[in-house]
Protein backbone atom coordinates (compact mmCIF):
# COMPACT_ATOMS: atom_id res chain seq x y z
CA UNK A 1 0.00 0.00 0.00
CA UNK A 2 1.18 3.46 -1.22
CA UNK A 3 0.86 6.57 0.99
CA UNK A 4 0.69 9.95 -1.39
CA UNK A 5 2.85 12.75 0.91
CA UNK A 6 2.75 15.15 -1.84
CA UNK A 7 0.56 17.49 0.57
CA UNK A 8 2.88 17.37 3.26
CA UNK A 9 5.43 20.09 3.91
CA UNK A 10 8.40 19.49 5.59
CA UNK A 11 10.24 22.55 6.99
CA UNK A 12 14.06 23.28 5.71
CA UNK A 13 14.37 24.58 9.16
CA UNK A 14 13.36 24.55 13.10
CA UNK A 15 12.95 28.15 14.36
CA UNK A 16 12.57 26.54 17.79
CA UNK A 17 12.00 23.30 19.53
CA UNK A 18 9.83 22.45 22.28
CA UNK A 19 10.84 20.67 25.33
CA UNK A 20 9.86 17.44 25.39
CA UNK A 21 7.25 16.59 28.25
CA UNK A 22 6.11 13.04 29.97
CA UNK A 23 2.51 12.62 28.35
CA UNK A 24 1.72 11.21 32.35
CA UNK A 25 2.75 15.03 33.53
CA UNK A 26 0.30 16.48 31.64
CA UNK A 27 -3.63 17.41 32.16
CA UNK A 28 -6.30 19.61 30.49
CA UNK A 29 -8.30 21.94 31.87
CA UNK A 30 -11.20 19.18 33.28
CA UNK A 31 -8.38 17.81 35.61
CA UNK A 32 -6.73 21.47 36.61
CA UNK A 33 -10.59 22.24 37.68
CA UNK A 34 -10.65 19.25 39.60
CA UNK A 35 -7.13 19.58 41.48
CA UNK A 36 -8.34 23.24 42.33
CA UNK A 37 -11.60 22.44 43.10
CA UNK A 38 -13.62 24.45 40.83
CA UNK A 39 -16.91 23.44 39.26
CA UNK A 40 -16.10 22.95 36.11
CA UNK A 41 -13.13 22.85 32.88
CA UNK A 42 -14.83 26.47 31.98
CA UNK A 43 -13.72 28.03 35.11
CA UNK A 44 -10.60 27.16 34.72
CA UNK A 45 -10.57 30.18 31.74
CA UNK A 46 -11.88 32.27 34.71
CA UNK A 47 -8.80 31.40 37.28
CA UNK A 48 -6.70 32.23 33.73
CA UNK A 49 -7.95 36.06 33.54
CA UNK A 50 -8.66 36.28 37.16
CA UNK A 51 -4.99 35.66 38.55
CA UNK A 52 -1.98 36.95 36.69
CA UNK A 53 0.91 34.10 38.10
CA UNK A 54 -2.23 31.17 37.02
CA UNK A 55 0.47 28.81 34.64
CA UNK A 56 0.63 29.09 31.44
CA UNK A 57 -0.12 26.44 29.73
CA UNK A 58 2.53 24.10 28.06
CA UNK A 59 0.68 23.19 25.06
CA UNK A 60 -1.62 25.49 23.47
CA UNK A 61 -3.07 24.36 20.00
CA UNK A 62 -4.85 27.68 19.49
CA UNK A 63 -8.52 28.84 19.98
CA UNK A 64 -11.10 26.15 20.16
CA UNK A 65 -8.23 23.30 20.72
CA UNK A 66 -7.13 21.60 23.47
CA UNK A 67 -4.51 23.17 26.37
CA UNK A 68 -2.46 21.00 28.25
CA UNK A 69 -0.83 22.34 32.00
CA UNK A 70 1.97 20.79 33.60
CA UNK A 71 0.57 18.27 36.56
CA UNK A 72 3.31 20.12 38.64
CA UNK A 73 2.43 23.68 37.57
CA UNK A 74 -1.05 23.57 39.09
CA UNK A 75 -0.16 21.74 42.13
CA UNK A 76 2.59 24.50 42.75
CA UNK A 77 0.19 27.14 42.36
CA UNK A 78 -2.46 25.59 44.33
CA UNK A 79 -0.19 25.18 47.16
CA UNK A 80 0.70 28.43 47.38
CA UNK A 81 -2.76 29.66 47.69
Amino acid sequence: MTENHSRLRVPTTVSRVAPAYDPVDLIDAQFVAEILGLSSRGAVSVYRARYDDFPEPVIDLGKGRPMLWLRADIETWRGGR
